[in-house]
């Protein structure tokens, strides 16, 4: 599943490195005399993981690196990289990405992307297409301009279907000279064993909860430590989340949650019908999380400012209907994209959450 929020929340800061990551950046200079010709970096959604990997390909192509390995901003290679015009770099991500972002990257030069343009009357597709990854082959086998290395950035990883990922494993097979990849994933669950072999894995740490507060308030963003929360430690997730406009239908929603019943139900999701149904997804997936939590351990990770609502509605629930409503809630998150009508695979899924303060378990 990919979206412009998640290329607003990996693209981070647009520059220089985040707070939270000087470490790992430290690490990587370290691995420089002996660097794999394939990385993965993975790590928590919203903590800047693309925007890290992208100024680690500049520093790559960097002709003049600064202190501390990070790029000079100022030579030839690093012009061309900011304007997304670098021969010897090429970025492969979904149309969807390219199609949203307008604005932001709308202008970059063909030749630093490796993308087909989406067909007339098809939506733009949320894969990294096959075509995408068998673009790459003229790319590796010609000669660098610059006579140094060639980088290729691919995210997120978790967007390669069967057929991309298994193109793309040929060429991890035999990499070419000079040639580093650097994969970008929020989880490894969906990247294929093979790939997950013939690459070297960097995870990127969440950042403390203090550094992520002080950022976001720094930021400006208000209610940051109810927003920390909800977005799981996530602070780029939470500064989007503030200004986002699903903030306010999300806020409806969380109302809704804490005093469910079926008119309410019928209501909320005509309300909502509009909404994108992911958000909305996540949103009931990490309020029964806390559910269960608190019901087993007494303990709330993602909406402690509702931790009354959240009580009372424990007295009101069994352990086995909890873990019943998660694992239902996790196979709707499955099949968000595409439901046949959003407002009654709403009303299904609150009927469904009502059902489990009512002492039932709702038929199918």
């Amino acid at each position: 599943m990919v979206s412009r929020v998640d290329s607003v929340l990996e693209n981070g800061n647009g520059g220089g490195l985040l707070p939270w990551q000087s470490d790992e950046w430290a690490q990587l200079q370290q691995m420089l005399p002996r660097l794999p010709h394939a990385l993965l970096i993975h790590g928590a959604r919203g903590t800047g993981k693309t925007a890290f990997a992208e100024r680690f390909a500049q520093a790559l192509l960097c002709e003049r690196p600064a202190a501390g390995g990070h790029p000079c901003n100022a030579c030839p290679s690093c012009t061309w990289f900011a304007q997304y015009s670098h021969p010897d770099y090429r970025r492969v991500r979904p149309e969807v990405l390219d199609e949203d972002e307008g604005g932001a990257d709308g202008d970059e030069a063909e030749a630093s992307e490796v993308k087909k343009p989406g067909r007339a009357g098809r939506a733009p597709s949320k894969d990294i297409r096959i075509d995408q990854v068998r673009a790459l082959g003229d790319f590796i086998n010609m000669s660098t301009h610059r006579q140094g290395r060639r980088v290729i950035l691919l995210y997120p990883a978790d967007a390669l279907n069967t057929a991309s990922a298994n193109s793309l494993l040929k060429m991890l097979e035999e990499p070419p000279p000079a040639t580093v990849f650097l994969l970008v994933a929020d989880s490894l669950d969906r990247l294929l064993p093979t790939i997950l072999s013939r690459c070297r894995k960097f995870v990127m740490g969440s950042p403390r909860r203090e550094q992520a507060l002080q950022w976001l308030q720094a930021a400006g963003v208000a209610d940051a430590d109810a927003l920390l929360a909800e977005q799981g430690g996530a602070p780029l997730a939470a500064q989007e989340m503030a200004h986002s406009e699903l903030r306010a239908p999300i806020d409806e929603f969380l109302v809704h949650l804490a005093t469910p019943d079926t008119e309410g139900a019928l209501k909320t999701a005509e309300r909502l019908a509009k909404i994108p149904l992911a958000p909305l997804v996540a949103c009931l997936q990490r309020w029964l999380y806390d559910l269960f939590s608190l019901k087993i351990s007494g303990r709330i990770r993602y909406y402690p400012q509702h931790e009354k609502q959240l009580a009372a509605l424990v007295a009101r629930c069994d352990v086995a209907g909890l873990a019943r409503g998660m694992k239902a809630i996790t196979d709707r998150r499955a099949i968000a994209d595409h439901p046949l009508s959003a407002r009654l695979f709403i009303e299904d899924m609150l009927l469904e959450y009502a059902a489990l303060f009512a002492g039932q378990r709702r038929s199918k």
